[in-house]
């Protein structure tokens, strides 16, 4: 009877254990609730959403290649050190994003080889295996904004759905980029890493700017 006893409190403290497990999990690699359009930068080339512990970098053009970044602490320490610059404002927010950019790119590039990439890349220079087209870095910095939106790290801003340019009639280049709305104002930023070369600081400018440029 007190061995059937025990038996049923090691079972008891297992089920425990798993449930804290799962629980534990589901806390630290949860995806934020997307919008349709984010969601669509994933599904449309078969990746995974980014969760508060890792995301897929893409490159090599449209995603063909990737790489999944995990997050370690140090990634996080720096980060969050990046970002607390620009607890002030709005305007030092997206200062302070600009440089955790510079940081993602100067991370990723010598793994993946994307620290010889350049500016405006696409399918035409003939070097996928080093560099982003704008879908590409659309991806990859929503992401990286989702992240720090998930840990907590936005106070001023919250990631919006990206934006697409190109009018053919006044041959203005297609063009995606990630988007930034500003919680006070509602205006719309963009992030757009693709027009920088390695380790250069990305555009930042309202929407309404971006969409008059070529």
């Amino acid at each position: 009877m007190q061995a059937r006893h025990f038996k049923q409190r090691g079972v008891m403290a297992a089920c425990v254990v798993a449930i804290g497990a799962v629980l534990s999990f589901a806390s630290s690699a949860r995806a934020v609730e997307l919008s349709q359009p984010i969601s669509e930068l994933y599904t449309s080339v078969s990746i995974y959403p980014p969760s508060a512990s890792s995301m897929t970098i893409c490159y090599g053009f449209v995603c063909r290649r990737r790489h999944v970044l995990d997050f370690s602490p140090g990634d996080r320490a720096a980060l969050t050190k990046i970002l607390a610059a620009g607890r002030a404002s709005a305007a030092a927010e997206r200062a302070a994003v600009q440089k955790a950019v510079v940081w993602f790119d100067r991370r990723v590039g010598p793994v993946i080889g994307t620290d010889k990439r350049i500016a405006n890349a696409d399918f035409r220079y003939f070097d996928d295996k080093h560099n982003f087209d704008c879908w590409d870095t659309t991806r990859n910095v929503t992401s990286l904004l989702l992240v720090l939106q998930d840990w907590g790290l936005l106070k001023h801003h919250v990631v919006g759905d990206p934006h697409y340019r190109g009018n053919a009639l006044v041959l203005q280049t297609p063009h995606n980029t990630a988007v930034l709305l500003d919680r006070a104002t509602r205006t719309e930023w963009v992030v757009d890493l693709w027009t920088r070369g390695y380790a250069q600081t990305p555009d930042v400018m309202p929407v309404d700017q971006w969409v008059k440029e070529n």
